[in-house]
């Protein structure tokens, strides 16, 4: 189910969606001290790079959460160094790990030491990520893509198929191959929101939802089990 919040300018949407995506923190948080063996896991929160979520990061790392009790990752990341200015957790550090928020745990997707696919299989076997996001905030691209799931990457059926958390990706016409959360794995996630702006966004993830497309957003929205909250911003 997709429901679609409209805003006319990017202020009220990156306001709108900090009070969302706190209160869906809020309610983990007390869900987590509720449940047995309380205190042993933080909740998790995945964000997304990328220009438009900047504002609404901001705002939310000076909400007054108990950051400790939270760890913050990533939707996905490219296969780049943390230093890089592609990199969505150089991204995460510059505007979401600030203010109050800098007391969160940071959990990455990527370390170029290593082999890029011994890396996803340790990431599918890392205990810290054998649940999926309590929150995650998606983004999505013109061709329909959200997280790095692309259709046109030689992993696209393994990563709308497998069950594993991580898949390893290579866009056929972005840079980078990246780490990503599997398409099982997103459609897990409890609080899951999509942060959009435009009109042309907008008439992609309509003829998303309109019927099932070669894209990965289009496979979230035919999903009867997902809700999606979309926060679209007109301009």
């Amino acid at each position: 189910m997709i429901q679609i919040h409209t805003f006319s300018d990017q202020s009220a949407q990156s306001d709108a969606l900090a009070k969302a995506v706190g209160d869906a923190l809020n309610a983990s948080l007390a869900a987590q001290t509720a449940a047995p063996g309380a205190g042993t896991r933080p909740v998790m929160l995945a964000v997304s790079g990328g220009s438009s979520p900047r504002p609404f990061l901001k705002t939310l790392s000076t909400q007054t959460f108990d950051w400790s009790r939270i760890a913050v990752t990533l939707v996905d990341d490219r296969w780049v160094p943390d230093t890089d200015s592609d990199s969505n957790a150089r991204f995460a550090h510059e505007t979401l790990l600030q203010n109050a928020a800098k007391n969160a745990t940071f959990w990455p997707l990527v370390d170029v030491s290593h082999d890029l696919n011994a890396h996803v299989a340790a990431l599918n076997a890392d205990p810290r990520f054998a649940v999926v996001p309590d929150v995650a905030v998606l983004g999505m691209g013109e061709d329909g893509h959200t997280a790095s799931l692309f259709a046109d990457s030689p992993e696209w059926d393994h990563a709308i198929t497998t069950q594993d958390h991580f898949v390893a990706v290579h866009p056929g016409a972005a840079p980078h191959a990246r780490v990503s959360w599997s398409m099982s794995a997103l459609k897990q996630v409890k609080h899951l929101f999509l942060l959009i702006a435009g009109p042309r966004k907008m008439d992609v993830l309509n003829a998303a939802a309109a019927s099932l497309e070669k894209n990965a957003i289009s496979q979230l929205a035919n999903d009867k089990g997902v809700r999606l909250d979309v926060y679209w911003c007109a301009n």
